[in-house]
């Protein structure tokens, strides 16, 4: 399993393209720098793909999720292309599910592909109308363009107030064929997911059945991108999609597995560094907060207690301001929705720079408040806690909450 270039170009037969069509504002007329001007963006497979995906949970559910679930149903769960589009959710307008509709059919016709093969999603403002026109003028062009080495111009073509893109592959073997699993992802606030979180796109060239992959996408989700809070706000666009063409040649995945387990392994991979990925470039976040709840009774309690001090706002607070306010990580381990024994619980806080125990068996220890300073004031900080009652360890991620989160968000619409 290593690091491997490419994104969702970096399994074999997957090309990507992406532009400017005119949905954001160009550098010249916003009077602010755009660092990344592209505002949709298409991939596709050079062979029809077995696929997966999982959708918000939010209540309002933007039309892209609506199409999309619909197409998959109607595909049997198969899909050639991806197109996305940022600035505009096409979310909560009269119009938004033809719209969405319509983006398929745009990219099916210009392809010669059926409707139904395309999954569509779309990330910016909710609730105001989506210009169609420039998507219909840039689609021929979109697909003109599509190249195996056009990864980059698709992961910035997602972000919205991202201020970096987001993109991960590793490659590995599988019965001697060497296989990819490659994702991008955009996110930055109203990120905290219930299935899913913000855009996610992973593709592989492993041959897997629609059944391994829903099941290994549903695994490999509960204890990444679900283990990740920016704000605590469910978007309506959530989607992470998971696209399987067996271009590498190996036999499909159909069961259990030796084979399954090394798949499963690389797809953890590439999602836990996105999810990464999307906490440390959370909304005016100066710092990256992951939290690792070991020794747990079980992986549920693991993932309750951990999620919950990095979703704490007093906690995240605290970080921004390099306070090693420990009994805000007590409290929030306390009101966490699980069972254990408060007595026994182990905390540290640790960077680069050091580690400083703050808590032993659910009292307070004696540290030098100069030393904490000094640890807390990298921008990677790592909260251990040990329950000390069972085998189960599971990791949260966010980020702290600074004075630059209500800035962008106050006038994030206009």
């Amino acid at each position: 399993m290593e690091y491997t270039e490419g994104g969702i170009c970096a399994a074999k037969g997957f090309k990507a393209s992406g532009m400017y069509c005119g949905l954001k504002k160009s550098p010249a007329d916003s009077g602010k720098d755009i660092k990344h001007k592209n505002d949709i963006c298409l991939f596709a497979s050079d062979a029809l793909c077995n696929t997966a995906a999982v959708y918000t949970q939010n209540k309002v559910k933007g039309a892209p999720i609506i199409v999309t679930k619909k197409n998959l149903e109607k595909s049997g769960s198969k899909a050639f292309a991806v197109i996305a589009n940022s600035k505009y959710a096409n979310t909560c307008n009269a119009d938004s599910e033809e719209k969405a509709q319509e983006m398929c059919a745009l990219v099916a016709n210009e392809m010669g592909i059926n409707q139904e093969q395309v999954i569509v999603a779309s990330t910016g403002v909710i609730g105001q109308t989506l210009p169609i026109e420039p998507i219909r003028k840039a689609v021929p062009e979109l697909v003109k363009n599509l190249d195996y080495g056009k990864n980059l111009e698709a992961a910035t073509a997602i972000m919205t107030t991202d201020t970096v893109k987001k993109e991960y592959a590793v490659k590995f073997k599988i019965g001697g064929k060497e296989c990819a699993v490659g994702g991008m992802a955009k996110g930055s606030g109203m990120i905290h997911p219930n299935m899913a979180t913000t855009l996610n796109f992973i593709t592989t060239d492993c041959a897997v059945s629609v059944k391994m992959l829903e099941k290994a996408l549903g695994e490999i989700v509960k204890v990444t991108y679900n283990c990740l809070s920016i704000d605590g706000d469910t978007s309506t666009n959530d989607m992470v999609s998971l696209m399987a063409n067996g271009l590498a040649g190996s036999d499909e995945i159909a069961d259990e597995s030796e084979d399954f387990e090394i798949f499963k392994q690389a797809l953890c991979e590439v999602m836990t560094n996105l999810t990464r990925m999307l906490a440390k470039d959370g909304e005016g976040a100066s710092k990256l907060l992951e939290c690792t709840c070991s020794s747990a009774p079980d992986k549920d309690t693991a993932i309750t207690v951990a999620k919950s001090v990095v979703c704490s706002s007093l906690f995240k607070a605290a970080m921004f301001g390099e306070d090693a306010n420990w009994g805000r990580i007590a409290c929030a381990i306390g009101y966490a929705d699980a069972q254990f024994d408060i007595e026994k619980i182990d905390v540290d806080l640790r960077s680069k720079a050091g580690v400083i125990c703050v808590c032993r068996s659910g009292i307070g220890t004696p540290f030098s408040e100069e030393e904490a300073s000094r640890v807390l004031a990298e921008d990677e900080i790592y909260i251990d806690i040990n329950l000390n009652q069972g085998e189960e360890s599971a990791t949260a991620w966010g980020c702290d909450l600074t004075y630059d989160y209500v800035k962008i968000n106050g006038d994030y619409r206009t």
